[in-house]
C-alpha cells in the first residue's frame, strides 16, 4: 500500500513539475482561435473472456474522429491498441501503438505512428475517482525522425447524490516535447488539453461522456500557438 501511495504521489508531483514548464512558457507574438468537435469511442476489458488465465492481462483499443467546425472537415483520426496487465486492483501498466492520419485543409496528408509505454494508477475516495495516466510515445514522424513525448493525464469523475449513473466528469493532459526534431518542433511544451462534462452510466460496461474540451497547442516553431474550442462526446465500453 506504501508503494501505491508513493507512485500516486510522484504522479502528481511530476504533473506539477510539467506543468509548471508549460506555464512558465513565454507567450508567442501570434495567437490563432478555432474550434470543432471530436468522437471518441474506447473499448477496455480482461482477457478472462479468452482464457481464465490470462484474467489480469488486458486490452485497450480506441478510435477517435476529430473534425474543424461543425463537422464540415474531418482533419484528423486516431487509432490506439494497446496490452496491458494489472499489477494491482489500482495499478495497470501497458504497451501501445497508435495511428494518426491527418488532412489539415491546405496542407498534405500525413500519416504519424507511435509506440509507447504507458502507466494507469486508480484511486477511489469518498468524493470520486481519480486517475492518473502516464504514456511516453515515440513519434515517428517524416523522414524516420523519432520525436520523444511524455503525456501525463489527471482525471477525476464525482457521480452525483441524486443520481448516481450522472457523474460530473473532469481531466487534464498535457504534452512535453523532450528532443528537437525537423518535423516535430523544439523541445519543449507541446500542448494541453481540458475537459469538464457530464458523463451517464448505463450500466456497469457502457458509459457516455459530453462536454467541452479546450486543446491549446504549440505550432512546433515557438513562433504562434492555437487554442480550440471543441465539443467531445465518448462512449466507454467494459468487457
Amino acid at each position: 500500500m506504501k508503494t501505491l501511495t508513493a507512485l500516486a504521489t510522484a504522479l502528481c508531483l511530476g504533473t506539477a513539475a510539467l506543468a509548471s514548464v508549460a506555464a512558465n512558457a513565454a507567450p508567442p507574438p501570434n495567437f490563432v482561435e478555432d474550434d470543432g468537435s471530436w468522437l471518441q469511442m474506447v473499448g477496455e476489458g480482461s482477457l478472462k473472456v479468452v482464457d481464465p488465465k490470462l484474467e489480469k492481462t488486458r486490452i485497450w483499443l480506441e478510435t477517435q474522429s476529430r473534425y474543424d467546425g461543425d463537422f464540415s472537415h474531418w482533419y484528423q483520426g486516431m487509432m490506439r491498441a494497446a496490452i496491458g496487465y494489472s499489477l494491482t486492483d489500482r495499478l495497470t501498466v501497458w504497451a501501445g501503438y497508435t495511428w494518426l492520419p491527418t488532412q489539415n485543409s491546405g496542407k498534405s496528408f500525413v500519416s504519424q505512428q507511435d509506440v509507447w509505454p504507458g502507466l494507469r494508477y486508480v484511486l477511489p475516495t469518498s468524493l470520486g475517482t481519480l486517475s492518473l495516466r502516464t504514456l511516453i510515445e515515440s513519434n515517428f514522424l517524416q523522414d524516420s525522425n523519432v520525436r520523444v513525448r511524455p503525456r501525463q493525464m489527471v482525471r477525476f469523475m464525482h457521480p452525483l447524490a441524486a443520481e448516481p449513473r450522472l457523474s460530473l466528469i473532469a481531466w487534464d493532459e498535457f504534452f512535453i516535447r523532450l528532443n528537437d526534431t525537423p518535423y516535430g518542433g523544439q523541445a519543449g511544451f507541446d500542448q494541453n488539453r481540458a475537459f469538464a462534462g457530464l458523463g451517464w452510466s448505463f450500466n456497469k460496461n457502457v458509459r457516455t461522456e459530453l462536454g467541452y474540451m479546450n486543446q491549446y497547442v504549440d505550432n512546433l516553431t515557438h513562433t504562434s500557438d492555437t487554442m480550440r474550442h471543441l465539443i467531445m462526446g465518448s462512449v466507454f465500453i467494459n468487457f
